[in-house]
């Protein structure tokens, strides 16, 4: 059983270095073409199930790599995967939010969350629940998921090395994509964050 979990491509909200959370962008022309690159440079891969955020990025991604890698199947929503709920944050710059934005950044697991919003502790439990109950299938299938930053970190905390580190050094970038094997029962994150376009297309907004 494999498992590939794809961070949605680049949208406007993005480009303006903004937290989008559960506004619902769709994703921008590049945002489009990168999601397509990557599907192309992954190949002709059979995925038997896709699911997907119901936030429109994360479905118009699944959607573009299906037809890229030829799978006519369904987009499954599952709302356990959607992206962080950013509360009043929503919509505004994280490097403005003062001791949120360190806490939310390098001490994740004791950020209260912003007003209205969720903490990490919650958005691990909704996204596990999501990727544990998949592994437990434990069949032959190849599945394709389609989610966000936030929501990729925290629905793979428990494969880490080192599961106190939130963001394992950096957000994940745009289209990158994390393979999980899973045999016998046992699940193992065979591929982190690879990245099947060029390295001078990768933008990184976090470094400061």
């Amino acid at each position: 059983m494999y498992i590939y979990i794809i961070r949605h491509g680049e949208t406007d909200m993005n480009v303006k270095g903004v937290l989008q959370g559960v506004l619902d962008e769709p994703l921008n022309q590049a945002g489009r073409d990168l999601a397509a690159i990557t599907a192309q440079a992954m190949g002709k891969i059979h995925f038997d199930e896709c699911f997907s955020s119901p936030l429109v990025r994360a479905k118009e991604t699944a959607e573009i790599v299906l037809k890229e890698t030829g799978n006519d199947i369904p987009v499954q929503v599952d709302e356990r995967i959607q992206e962080m709920n950013f509360g009043e944050a929503e919509g505004n710059k994280l490097k403005g939010t003062g001791e949120d934005a360190r806490l939310f950044m390098f001490d994740s697991f004791n950020f209260p969350g912003f007003p209205g919003g969720e903490d990490f502790h919650q958005l691990c439990a909704r996204t596990q629940d999501f990727l544990k109950e998949l592994i437990a299938r434990d069949d032959d299938k190849t599945y394709l998921i389609a989610t966000h930053g936030c929501a990729l970190r925290a629905m793979l905390n428990f494969l880490y090395e080192d599961p106190s580190s939130f963001w394992q050094k950096n957000v994940p970038y745009n289209c990158c994509v994390n393979i999980i094997e899973v045999k016998d029962g046992e699940a193992k994150l065979i591929a982190e964050d690879k990245i099947y376009y060029p390295d001078d297309m990768i933008v990184d907004r976090y470094k400061s």
